[in-house]
């Protein structure tokens, strides 16, 4: 599958996509939903059916936010909800997370949402947080069943926002001792997705007591998120 490179139009479409966003998350101010004062974005966790543990690592996503907000300078609200596959307030999160270690079960309903997001401008990072691998690969034959998830090459932008990962996805946890790989799915030549197995990317952003990881490995791991909500903002770098 062929990777279209950044171009005028893939710009243009991006700004497109932030002003919608943008405009949700002003709704969401005005309805006093947001959980920071006049936060710009709005992150979420995926809550999907089929028994898998959708709540695994609950410190992860906070502990990126605060990551992005203090060093990036981002204004990200600390709250993180979470949205179920078949909400509409998906719409209100231009970055979804999604972790687990089993089952994921999609309806037909669910992955048309999904897939609506997704096309719409959202962005959904799944961490193989391990043994999700099958489950996951199967339910999303539903969400778009003409594409096929294609390996991330080390040059491209969400390697290389604010930090630069030229060899991929760093290792966070060993798993099958395998080296990490990042798959994506592209819909019209954007990445509207992107996976990470045999990392567990996920993991490196949790309280330290959790897995008790040296601290290279968890700012390995912050960076690497940081890049993929940069990216998923429309920070692409050219």
């Amino acid at each position: 599958m062929k990777i279209e490179k950044s171009n005028s139009f893939r710009r243009i479409i991006k700004v497109l996509i932030l002003s919608a966003f943008g405009a949700f998350a002003c709704v969401s101010m005005v309805c006093g939903q947001s959980d920071a004062n006049e936060a710009t974005y709005k992150i979420a966790v995926l809550q999907y059916r089929g028994g898998g543990d959708w709540y695994s690592n609950p410190t992860s996503l906070p502990n990126l936010v605060e990551f992005c907000n203090s060093e990036l300078g981002m204004n990200i609200a600390r709250e993180v909800p979470y949205v179920e596959v078949s909400s509409s307030d998906l719409s209100l999160f231009p970055f979804v997370h999604m972790t687990g270690h089993g089952n994921v079960v999609f309806s037909t309903s669910e992955a048309r949402n999904l897939r609506r997001y997704l096309i719409a401008g959202g962005f959904l990072h799944i961490s193989d947080n391990y043994g999700m691998d099958s489950y996951v690969r199967k339910e999303f034959v539903k969400v778009f069943p003409d594409l096929e998830w294609v390996e991330i090459p080390f040059d491209h932008s969400v390697y290389h926002q604010t930090f630069s990962f030229d060899h991929g996805l760093p290792k966070i946890h060993e798993h099958d001792d395998l080296p990490p790989r990042g798959f994506g799915l592209f819909h019209e030549g954007r990445l509207v997705c992107f996976y990470d197995t045999e990392c567990d990317l996920g993991d490196g952003w949790e309280d330290y007591q959790v897995h008790r990881d040296p601290e290279s490995i968890r700012v390995s791991a912050l960076q690497m998120g940081a890049n993929l909500i940069q990216f998923a903002m429309g920070g692409e770098v050219e």
